[in-house]
């Protein structure tokens, strides 16, 4: 979501220069272009202006120190800054031992009720007991909807009647406290197309009655300005005690996000990244800064390979890694989410990346389907797979002989690369040339 944001950022702090000190010149220049790219990513324009002003009275005059230039400098500053401005300190909603009601608010297409699936899922795996509420009796079918996500979850839903008042509401939830403990008790409330004074009466009757310990405001990333209406209006009425920004796995600008933390007072809590039931996340200031800076998140890549627990492949010679080597490491890798933005989580890799370098995901999906269409004889020793058993494999996974042929072209030069790497870091490598790589294999295209 942040690509455009952060590529302009990234031009910018690229041509401040290399000079010893920064100069007011400098800085106002590079201030100016820095003010104009978050206001074209749809930062709120007061944030956009009181972040230049505290990036620029911290830069103007500073002497640059150790083996940093100007433009490092300037990164560090606005590094720095970002993180503030999306929050600081990362924060996570309060968890009492029992006793936690968290409210879910929002509008109508924003993703509440998936969210709170989301939640649900997210708090179970760390051993929490949920017990969902439908109480969303406007929308068509978001009890149904609902309900589907408890099932896919594995956790109990109360769906609340049309008619039914908060007090009956919480009583039910009580009843059914009483014979299945529940200590995280999630109510996905009544949403409208927008802000109406009825909307707001029903879910102040509703807080008023069930009292929530948190009251979760759900923000679409894709609303750009009126999201921050939103948040400001929702915590004037049922105090929002902090937010989750949804679609960031979208091609929206991103100020929405990054003027949400400032404008309410009120922390992001996590951000939705894609429509998974796993697609939530912790928000992290420093990390979403580093992203948009192109400085990556390597602490990120790191959990989602512990979230897709990845296993440890077998240590083979270069020699011996097979076509069934290759399919196990393709399928735990696409367990950690799109390799287009794992990518980018590595650092420095979102602006070494050709521009419009873009990876198929099914393409992917086709080696997937050619590999598995072998037998284990012939994944194990390529070798053996003849103009006969290539027209077979052909057929059973839907692709031509010319497509095998690829296929098992690009494993063989995997291999070739492997070796040469090998050799290179082993004995006597010292003065060795860097191997040719392979050409880019089916499912990588520019």
């Amino acid at each position: 979501m942040f690509e455009s944001l952060g590529n302009k950022l990234q031009d910018i702090l690229d041509r401040v220069g290399k000079e010893r000190q920064l100069t007011e010149a400098q800085v106002k220049a590079a201030m100016r272009e820095i003010r104009m790219a978050l206001l074209e990513a749809d930062v709120n324009f007061g944030v956009a202006k009181d972040f230049v002003a505290r990036v620029s009275e911290k830069a103007v005059g500073q002497t640059v120190e150790g083996s940093l230039n100007a433009g490092q400098t300037v990164v560090k500053l606005v590094h720095d800054e970002l993180i503030e401005t999306l929050g600081g300190k990362a924060a996570q909603p309060e968890l009492k031992n029992e006793g936690n009601v968290w409210f879910m608010v929002g509008l109508q297409g924003a993703g509440k009720t998936t969210s709170t699936g989301k939640l649900a899922a997210h708090y179970k795996s760390k051993g929490r007991r949920v017990l969902l509420v439908a109480a969303d009796t406007q929308r068509p079918a978001a009890r149904d909807q609902l309900e589907v996500l408890a099932k896919q979850v594995g956790v109990p839903i109360l769906k609340v009647a049309d008619g039914e008042s908060p007090a009956e509401t919480k009583r039910r939830v009580d009843e059914h406290l009483k014979t299945d403990f529940r200590d995280l008790v999630i109510v996905d409330t009544a949403g409208r197309l927008q802000i109406d004074e009825a909307l707001m009466d029903q879910l102040a009757d509703l807080q008023a009655a069930m009292q929530p310990t948190e009251s979760l405001l759900v923000v679409d990333a894709m609303t750009g300005q009126e999201a921050l209406n939103v948040a400001q209006t929702f915590d004037q009425r049922v105090k929002v005690t902090g937010l989750i920004v949804t679609k960031m796995d979208g091609d929206a600008r991103g100020g929405a996000a990054l003027s949400a933390r400032t404008v309410t007072g009120k922390p992001i809590y996590f951000a939705g990244v894609s429509e998974k039931i796993a697609g939530l996340e912790p928000f992290y200031p420093d990390r979403v800064a580093g992203r948009i800076l192109g400085m990556g998140d390597v602490l990120g890549l790191i959990e989602r390979a512990q979230q897709a627990d990845l296993k440890a492949m077998e240590v083979k010679k270069p020699g011996d890694f097979d076509l069934e080597d290759l399919l196990v490491q393709l399928r735990q890798i696409r367990k950690m989410g799109p390799l287009g933005d794992l990518l980018k989580l590595i650092p420095g890799m979102s602006r070494a990346l050709p521009e419009g370098f873009n990876i198929d995901e099914k393409q992917l999906q086709r080696i997937d389907a050619m590999i598995s269409s072998m037998t284990v004889k012939e994944r194990r020793n390529p070798k053996i797979i003849d103009g006969r058993r290539r027209k077979r494999i052909a057929a059973g996974s839907g692709h031509t002989v010319q497509d095998i042929n690829k296929l098992l072209k690009m494993h063989e030069q995997m291999k070739d690369m492997m070796k040469m790497l090998q050799r290179m870091s082993g004995p006597g490598a010292k003065g060795m040339k860097p191997p040719r790589m392979p050409n880019v294999p089916p499912g990588l295209k520019r």
